[in-house]
Formats: structure tokens, sequence, C-alpha cells
């Protein structure tokens, strides 16, 4: 599933391929990943405009034109941003395109259609952001503790809820309470001080590396890529990995490195 990391390489694709080039064509091939917006008023309100530079808030990709609207996207579980040959062929969830230039084509393709593009104006887009915790890639410490100050319930869950944080997706989280030694259940009002310094400087690290890669890198010596074998064993202290659901989600973590509170 599309993460910050993820979002922020989209958004260095977007940059890339379209910003300032004027968009000349957009098609859209499946309206249900319109959210708002025809695909005629899509259209009307964004060719002839050019993109101007990008910018990711969380899971969400900005991106505004000049002197114009912005268009928003949210990638859902599955969804891309491409940028391919406008000869190229069409793939099958490739569901709007938008032509820049005389030579490439910006594609957004998701395959099950949980979230998709809005149009917005300034007012708007605040509205819809308003909900958004700090970025997790540039809050500090004091931001970071303070946006878990006086919450109720497990810290995975609140790692997820963008409310809070806004950024981390499953893998991230698993991840960072794995490095940090936490346990995706444990009660954030129960964390000591030291505990949250670790879970800063892990996301904080996961963060910059993960970014570097566009994607939650499945590395050996990552949790991220032990979680899915047949027999999962940490790749720190070598115990079999456990396996639970947390907030709804399919939550991997090490019963030795990551004990349950007494």
């Amino acid at each position: 599933m599309p993460e910050l990391p993820d979002v922020e390489a989209f958004r260095k694709v977007l940059d890339s391929c379209a910003r300032g080039a004027p968009l000349r064509r957009i098609e859209v091939h499946d309206e249900g990943v319109l959210h708002g917006v025809s695909a005629r008023r899509l259209r009307r309100s964004l060719e002839g405009r050019r993109f101007a530079e990008p910018q990711r808030r969380g899971k969400w990709l900005l991106a505004p034109t000049e002197k114009g609207p912005t268009l928003l996207l949210h990638f859902g579980m599955t969804g891309q941003l491409l940028c391919c040959p406008p000869a190229e062929a069409l793939h099958p969830h490739d569901r709007v395109t938008f032509t820049v230039g005389d030579d490439q084509q910006l594609r957004y393709r998701d395959q099950r259609k949980l979230k998709g593009l809005w149009l917005a104006d300034e007012s708007a887009v605040a509205r819809m952001m308003k909900s958004q915790g700090p970025d997790a890639l540039t809050v500090d410490r004091p931001g970071f503790e303070d946006a878990l100050s006086g919450r109720r319930g497990g810290i995975k869950s609140a790692l997820l809820d963008q409310s809070v944080l806004a950024g981390l997706g499953n893998l991230l989280a698993d991840e960072i309470l794995w490095r940090a030694k936490v346990h995706p259940a444990r009660p954030v009002g129960t964390l000591t001080g030291q505990e949250l310094g670790r879970l800063y400087t892990g996301m904080r690290r996961t963060l910059r590396s993960a970014v570097a890669a566009g994607r939650v890198p499945p590395r050996r010596a990552w949790l991220t890529g032990r979680r899915d074998e047949a027999d999962p064993v940490c790749p720190r202290c070598g115990e079999r990995l456990c396996s639970g659901r947390t907030a709804g989600r399919r939550t991997v973590w090490c019963p030795r490195c990551q004990p349950a509170a007494v």
C-alpha cells in the first residue's frame, strides 16, 4: 500500500514529468476515481494550465496549477503515478491520463480505486487538510511527543491515525515499533520518555531510508524484509515473529524484542 515514501516518490515523478509544461489533454478512462468533479469539469479547469511545484502532505499529493485550482491525489491501497510516452499502450488500470508538453504523459493508475482525484481551490484544500496531523517526515521531537500526548489506546493505532501523524501506514508502523523495541499494543500513556525517544529516532531513520528508496524497502535487515516469509524470524535476534490484528490491520512483531507490557 502506498505510504509516505511512495507518495514522496510520486511527487518527484510529477515534478520531473509535468511541472511547468502545458496540460495539453486530459483523458478520464474511468470516472470512478473522480470525487466531487466530473470529467468534463476536470478537463475544462485544467487543460491549458501548467502544474506548479507539487507538494506532499502525509499520504496526499497536491498538484497546484499556476493561477488555477489544485489537483489532489490519494493513492489508497493500489494507486500509482507514472510518467510514460503518450504512444505507450494504456494499462488496464490507467484511470486518468494527463498529456503534458509534446512528449510526456502522466498516468494515474489504480487497480482497486479506493481513493482517487479531487479538484479544489485554496480554501477547499485547507479544509481537506485540516484533519491531518503533523507530517511524519518533518515533525520534530517535541511535535511528535505533543501529537501522542493524551492519546488513549495502543501505540500502533495512534501511529496509523492520520489525524495524529500524517503519512505512516502499516508497514512503516510495524518497522518503527520493531526498531524501537515497543510492542504494538502498548498503551500510549505508559510509554516512558526514553521509549518515545526511541520511537522518534526509529521513525526518522526508517523514513530517511525509505524515502531514498522510494518505498518501504523489503531489506533482509528490516522487519519488512522478513514479515511475509513462510516461517519469519526476527532479523535482530532470530526469534520467530508473531502476527495478529491491530486496528484492523495485520501486525507483525518480535515477542523477544518487543515484549508485551506486564
